[in-house]
């Protein structure tokens, strides 16, 4: 088992501590995602794959306005988790447990729109990595179809490597709940810790660990453009009131 699933796995049932309301942040993903398709002309009859699916977060409030999902993950430990909360949710989505860089061994079919969201590309630690990757998921994307995806701005965290995220700080009903990353950075990769402080009848800490490579967007333009895809888009979180840059790109 390779550090990102290891990651994912301890972090899974947890991981919608790190939103002050999950089931409202998968509502207002979806509806940003739903008007970046529809401005890219589509609408809910496509069908789309979220690659990097993660415990859900898209994938579910997607398949609650109509569009039809498959998801897939490296990690079990999120899929069994999103497979819960999608019966919860009453969604239908089919899930499988797939390495979006080899996506061509669990696919047959090709979709009309790829995913993948939330900072999953830059878990590539090399540019041959992030190439396999990127090649792998434009192969799933039929012609005139559409990747969407999200990472960090980079471009900017790379003038300052700041050492931290700044923390995240969620009242509950019984204290409080903080959630913060520290970033170790070794020129243009970096260690993150994540830490959920639980501060409420008794205090817990979790920690989870993971690496990262900062990606820049003129990499990931140009293998995207290599890869077959045009009209590489880059949108920023003042445009599309997501929390970081998004690509869009069309085959």
């Amino acid at each position: 088992m390779n550090i990102i699933q290891t990651f994912y796995d301890n972090l899974a049932s947890q991981y919608d501590k790190l939103f002050q309301d999950w089931q409202a942040a998968t509502q207002e993903q979806a509806e940003i995602l739903n008007k970046l398709f529809l401005n890219n002309g589509f609408d809910n009859t496509a069908q789309v794959l979220d690659c990097a699916c993660g415990i859900g977060t898209q994938a579910i409030g997607l398949a609650s306005l109509g569009y039809r999902i498959t998801a897939s993950d490296i990690s079990d430990g999120e899929i069994a988790e999103a497979k819960e909360r999608a019966i919860n949710s009453n969604v239908n989505i089919r899930f499988e447990n797939a390495d979006f860089c080899a996506l061509s061994e669990i696919f047959e079919e090709r979709f009309d729109i790829v995913i993948c969201m939330d900072n999953a590309l830059p878990h590539m630690l090399s540019s041959g990595a992030l190439e396999a990757a990127v090649k792998s998921i434009t192969n799933q994307i039929k012609t005139g179809g559409m990747f969407v995806a999200s990472i960090r701005d980079y471009d900017a965290l790379l003038k300052d490597k700041p050492p931290y995220s700044p923390p995240y700080i969620h009242k509950t009903d019984k204290g409080q709940r903080v959630s913060f990353q520290t970033w170790d950075w070794d020129d243009d990769h970096y260690k993150l810790t994540q830490y959920i402080i639980e501060d409420e009848e008794a205090l817990q800490i979790s920690k989870f660990e993971c690496e990262y490579r900062a990606t820049r967007r003129e990499e990931l333009t140009k293998l995207l453009t290599s890869s077959g895809c045009s009209k590489v888009k880059w949108m920023f979180p003042e445009e599309t009131g997501f929390y970081q840059p998004i690509v869009i790109a069309k085959k």
